[in-house]
């Protein structure tokens, strides 16, 4: 006979799911490819400085400009807010049922920072499950807070890690001359250094590795702590504090076509804004990675609650139901979907595959991200009709519950 916390303390059934947040997890996943793939076929200083790598006229520039104004950071404020809920959401689930959930959520985010680890070493530096894991065990003692007071705390992260990125821009002039020519490099590096990160990427397993090992211990370190740890957490807390507040998943028709309208209005604009502010100064580096982003960012920001907004009308009228369907089963598998990704296009660009890093242009590089939403869309769907998880989700939730999880349906 099972223990009586073996037969509550188990993963949501797909009934208690909440179909419109799975929607919305599949956009992220999917929409965060459009910039990921930036990283995945080209040198890193050209994510955020076009004219660091690549041709930029014609197509390419039009790309370029379209996944910039449209999704640069959209995705993954989606995400992260996403992450966010489903805290708040799991750990609700868990005091109605009465059922203790710290130690199984922070097994979860042990067990995400342990896949994120490997994925972010073994296979790319792009990685941002270890810093959801890490941001999840601090937000999480939040999750009793009032939703007014988590939005609130959300703004105020964001805001700081803004003050933190302008308070080194106005550093600068104070910076070491030799660590200021260094930071300047980094993002318009020579073309020797071009031609050393290409030959390390394409030269095979030991040598992509070595060259990744470096890149993927600064962002988990130094780029954690000026930017993506501030703005993960803050994303969270949102998230969680719209969830709780049911302004995320219950709003009126109305604030939904509000938050599009601030979306035009407003995100794109300040979007806009930043990027051309940047071009004109000829994407001069301190100016672009630590003033011009912040354009960017809170542009995004509204600019993703418009999409959420979109999502949530699309599911709550039943416009486009056979694809909110094949979202909703590509958000199901999120986890397994994002690592999907980097297996293809690591396989695609790196030595260890093909070894086109360097070599596809950006209209090339949007027909890949094209082909890898289809086979998304395609596959999800299929294998949630024949089994319960996606794999790396069944082999998460086995590991966080600490027994294995049925995984074939009957």
């Amino acid at each position: 006979m099972m223990h009586a916390a073996e037969t509550v303390i188990a993963p949501v059934a797909v009934s208690g799911r909440e179909y419109s947040i799975d929607v919305l997890r599949g956009v992220a996943v999917l929409g965060i490819l459009a910039m990921n793939i930036r990283h995945f076929a080209m040198i890193g200083a050209a994510y955020f400085f076009p004219t660091s790598f690549g041709d930029l006229s014609g197509g390419n520039f039009v790309v370029w400009l379209l996944s910039d104004l449209l999704a640069n950071t959209k995705f993954i404020t989606i995400f992260s807010l996403l992450f966010g809920v489903g805290i708040a959401l799991q750990w609700q689930r868990a005091a109605a049922a009465d059922r203790p959930f710290a130690g199984l959520h922070y097994r979860r985010m042990f067990w995400l920072w342990v896949i994120g680890m490997l994925h972010a070493y073994l296979f790319w530096s792009g990685d941002i499950l270890v810093t959801y894991a890490t941001c999840g065990c601090v937000v999480f003692l939040a999750r009793k807070a009032r939703p007014a007071r988590l939005v609130a705390s959300g703004l105020v992260v964001l805001t700081f890690g803004s003050v933190l990125s302008l308070f080194f821009a106005w550093s600068t002039p104070y910076w070491d001359p030799d660590q200021l020519a260094e930071f300047v490099r980094s993002w318009q590096p020579p073309a020797d250094e071009v031609a050393a990160e290409i030959a390390a990427l394409t030269g095979g397993w030991r040598q992509e590795l070595l060259h990744r090992a470096g890149e993927t211990f600064m962002m988990q370190t130094l780029v954690f702590w000026i930017s993506t740890g501030w703005r993960a957490a803050g994303c969270m807390l949102l998230g969680m504090g719209l969830y709780k507040s049911r302004l995320l998943t219950h709003a009126s028709d109305r604030s939904y076509w509000t938050w599009v309208g601030l979306a035009v209005a407003c995100g794109l604009p300040l979007t806009g804004y930043g990027i051309w502010q940047s071009s004109a100064r000829d994407w001069e580096p301190v100016w672009s990675f630590f003033v011009g982003t912040q354009y960017i960012d809170w542009g995004a920001l509204l600019l993703a609650l418009g999409y959420i907004g979109l999502v949530m009308l699309a599911c709550r009228h039943g416009w486009w139901p056979e694809l909110t369907a094949r979202l909703a089963a590509v958000g199901r598998m999120a986890l397994t979907s994002y690592l999907l990704q980097t297996l293809i296009c690591t396989t695609v660009f790196y030595g260890h595959g093909l070894g086109l890093f360097g070599q596809v242009s950006r209209v090339g590089q949007t027909g890949l991200v094209l082909v890898i939403w289809t086979l998304l869309l395609i596959i999800s769907p299929w294998w949630l009709a024949r089994f319960r998880y996606g794999p790396a989700e069944w082999l998460w939730r086995s590991l966080a519950y600490r027994r294995r999880q049925p995984m074939r349906i009957s």
